[in-house]
């Protein structure tokens, strides 16, 4: 004998399978603008104190000037940049292939430098003169790079660059839009966290809003110090194009261990003056900056923003960039808080969990994390 069923419970567990079903589809159809939004909501996160005093001292701006305003801020901000680096880029491509043209028809002299390294010299030197000293050497190990590597990079340059193109304006176009409606979006979050979470989904989001702060502050705003510093070390080592090079080594800061590479290719144009002394000089001056940042500034930043040892902090910022890219320097600190904030509340929720052997029963509470 079947039992009658209850017409509510077939409906609300109904609601939910086409919720799921219809969020399935709505993350298929745009998972490829999913970044954008993510983006948009980072960038309006990381302004929302400068743009709530600008709300405040040109109130009926707020509606639509404002918003354009601080989107066509961002624009400029990232593009000019951009625009700057392409220009010097081009102006030294017009070098770079008079050299290759040069090296093609007379092959690459063997420098100084080679003859000062301290391993490994003669090897380097036998290599160099059978590979590049003459013009069929030369001609055949840059017609190899040309025909493979080259090639295939610009390919695929071209498509990510195209890619890009289209996710950054459509997160131009996502932050205009969450800046004008934020204060409605923010309300419909709270209401949907306090629902699905109760009193602790309110805290959730201000736990996520100060991570993100506290990750912008501890790799946006220290990589551009680390790239200000780099950048008068370059020029008085005497690198070549040394605020450039300052500049990409203020973004690559912002990756842990990203700095490095910068300082190896700042070494090898070093090298290839032959100041070798210089080049052990900016690989120390950089690793050292390297070591401060992030072990006594980026923890105080970061660490203290997001309530995380800064292990979780290194392991959220690296398994985010290693599955997100970019953004993942962003989601993962503030997946990895909001993770370690809902275990605080699980293990501290216990009415009756044992007190710790050193405490006393009189002891202060401890500190609420939440």
């Amino acid at each position: 004998m079947s039992l009658p069923s209850d017409p509510a419970r077939t409906h609300r567990i109904a609601k939910i399978v086409l919720a799921i079903a219809l969020a399935a589809l709505g993350l298929w159809i745009g998972g490829t603008f999913l970044p954008a939004l993510v983006w948009a909501a980072i960038i309006a996160i990381a302004i929302d104190p400068l743009y709530r005093r600008a709300e405040i001292r040109w109130p009926r701006a707020s509606g639509l000037i404002l918003p354009l305003t601080a989107t066509t801020l961002i624009a400029l901000l990232v593009l000019v940049p951009l625009a700057m680096g392409a220009v010097e880029a081009a102006r030294e491509a017009k070098y770079l292939f008079a050299w290759l043209a040069d090296a093609q028809e007379n092959g690459l002299p063997e420098p100084e430098w080679l003859t000062r390294l301290p391993l490994f010299s003669d090897q380097v030197a036998i290599w160099w003169h059978d590979n590049l000293a003459t013009a069929q050497g030369a001609g055949e190990q840059l017609h190899r790079l040309r025909s493979t590597v080259l090639i295939q990079q610009s390919q695929l340059l071209g498509k990510g660059l195209i890619l890009r193109g289209i996710i950054f304006g459509f997160t131009l176009l996502a932050l205009f839009f969450v800046l004008r409606d934020r204060d409605t979006i923010v309300a419909q979050l709270e209401r949907a966290g306090e629902r699905l979470l109760g009193p602790s989904g309110k805290r959730l989001g201000g736990q996520v809003i100060l991570s993100v702060r506290g990750t912008i502050d501890g790799l946006v705003l220290v990589g551009i110090g680390e790239g200000a510093v780099m950048a008068v070390v370059y020029i008085v080592a005497g690198v070549p194009h040394p605020l450039l090079l300052g500049s990409i080594t203020a973004v690559a800061a912002m990756i842990p261990f990203g700095a490095a590479l910068l300082f190896l290719i700042a070494d090898a144009l070093l090298i290839g003056q032959g100041q070798i002394g210089w080049a052990i000089a900016v690989f120390a001056i950089g690793m050292g900056v390297v070591f401060i940042a992030d072990h006594f500034i980026r923890p105080v930043l970061i660490g203290g923003a997001t309530r995380l040892p800064f292990l979780w902090v290194l392991i959220g910022i690296l398994g985010g960039v290693e599955m997100l890219g970019l953004l993942g320097l962003f989601v993962g600190p503030a997946t990895m808080a909001v993770l370690m904030m809902l275990w605080r509340d699980y293990v501290g929720s216990g009415a009756s969990a044992p007190i710790p052997p050193h405490a006393s029963p009189t002891a202060p509470p401890p500190p609420d994390y939440g």
